[in-house]
């Protein structure tokens, strides 16, 4: 039995990975495999986006700020790091499009790159409210199912409430993918020092995400 590689050994292929960008090739690969076992994309997908905490120091080794890293604040709290964004279907919770961005940027800004281009059905919070002409730009027969926002202005009727909390059955399907990444895979921390690092170590992580959704069907594969 090989013994298990060092440190060293490990680091080294981990910077192998990042300098050719592998962790987006994995992503796509995995892709491919689970189509050609019959895990095709549907017509509806749900986009999300969650926050990586960093360590609040935002000193490098030579004592210079690391312009990469951003604080953000959601609800009364603040929090510095990166967002991960990803674009889910809402059938089999699979995840087929992803970004990595500082923490501040903010989820909206990022919807277009999270639609596979063949959506009928569009689900999201209240931050992607108002995107029509990103999915016009996209597709001018995507429906539009984010939650609606309210504001200090117009507030939301019992209408509106009602609607959201329907919307929210199919939505909250991402929160089981992101349990999945922060508790199983234990993806809650930034662990690096710049974005191409922490996007290819995203990236792997969702393939690995995409293989253990898809765990049950490809056993079921393997013995037919």
């Amino acid at each position: 039995m090989e013994p298990v590689p060092d440190a060293t050994t490990r680091c080294k292929f981990r910077h192998l990975l990042e300098e050719n960008n592998l962790g987006v090739a994995l992503f796509d690969a995995v892709a491919v495999y689970l189509e050609e076992n019959g895990m095709k994309v549907s017509k509806g997908t749900i986009v999300d986006a969650t926050i990586i905490n960093a360590p609040t120091a935002t000193k490098n080794k030579s004592k210079t700020r690391d312009l990469d890293r951003h604080q953000t604040k959601k609800g009364k709290q603040w929090y510095f790091g990166m967002k991960a964004h990803i674009g889910v279907d809402s059938k089999t919770k699979l995840i087929h499009s992803v970004a990595a961005t500082p923490a501040n940027v903010h989820d909206s800004q990022v919807m277009g790159d999270l639609l596979h281009g063949e959506e009928t059905r569009l689900w999201g919070d209240s931050a992607y409210a108002g995107q029509q002409s990103v999915l016009k730009d996209n597709d001018p027969k995507v429906k539009d199912y984010t939650q609606v926002k309210g504001s200090r202005h117009r507030k939301l009727t019992e209408q509106d409430k009602a609607k959201n909390r329907h919307k929210s059955k199919v939505r909250a399907k991402v929160e089981h993918v992101f349990h999945i990444m922060q508790r199983q895979y234990g993806f809650t921390k930034v662990r690096f020092k710049g974005p191409g690092k922490n996007a290819n170590h995203l990236f792997a992580h969702c393939a690995l995400i995409n293989l253990m959704l898809s765990k049950k069907q490809l056993l079921r594969l393997s013995v037919a």
